[in-house]
C-alpha cells in the first residue's frame, strides 16, 4: 500500500511540476492558446491569491495556512491510515496538490495556473486538491453511517 501511495503522490507531483515548468518556459504571462475553443485554453496566469481570486497579494498568509495544514496532516497520518480508503486517498492527493502550490508561492510569489476553462484558470495541483476533497466528501456523504 505504501508503494501505491508513493507512486501516486510522485506522479501527481511530477505532472504538476513539469506542466508548470513547460508553461513558464514556452509561454508569456497572459498568453492564451486555444485547445478546444471556446471551452478550453492554455492560459499562463500567475495567481497571487487563492481560488477564485480571493486573498489577492496575501502570499505569506496563504503559505502559512498551507504549512499549518500540511503539518497537521503529517502529525495525524498514523490516525488517517486507520480510516477508509476514500479518506486516505483524499488526504494524500490533496496533500500533494497543496505541496505543489506551496512550492510555487514560496518560489515565485504566486501559483502558476494555465488550464483555462473560461470560468476559471487552474493547474494540476488545484485539480488534485479538488479531487482529493471530492473523495473526502464522498466518504462523508455516501459511506458515513451518521449521514444516513
Amino acid at each position: 500500500m505504501l508503494l501505491s501511495y508513493a507512486l501516486t503522490a510522485g506522479l501527481i507531483f511530477l505532472a504538476d511540476r513539469i506542466s508548470k515548468h513547460l508553461v513558464m518556459a514556452h509561454m508569456q504571462k497572459g498568453e492564451s492558446i486555444p485547445v478546444v475553443p471556446p471551452f478550453f485554453y492554455l492560459t499562463y496566469v500567475q495567481n497571487r491569491g487563492a481560488a477564485f481570486g480571493l486573498f489577492q497579494g496575501k502570499v505569506g498568509l496563504l503559505s502559512l495556512i498551507a504549512l499549518v495544514c500540511l503539518f497537521f496532516v503529517l502529525l495525524h497520518w498514523q490516525k488517517l491510515k486507520a480510516k477508509s480508503a476514500f479518506v486516505r486517498w483524499g488526504v494524500l492527493i490533496s496533500f500533494v496538490g497543496a505541496v505543489g502550490n506551496l512550492i510555487d508561492r514560496l518560489r515565485w510569489g504566486a501559483v502558476i495556473d494555465f488550464l483555462d476553462v473560461r470560468v476559471f484558470v487552474f493547474n494540476v495541483a488545484d485539480a488534485a486538491i479538488v479531487f482529493g476533497v471530492a473523495l473526502l466528501f464522498w466518504e462523508v456523504l455516501v459511506h458515513d453511517p451518521q449521514t444516513r
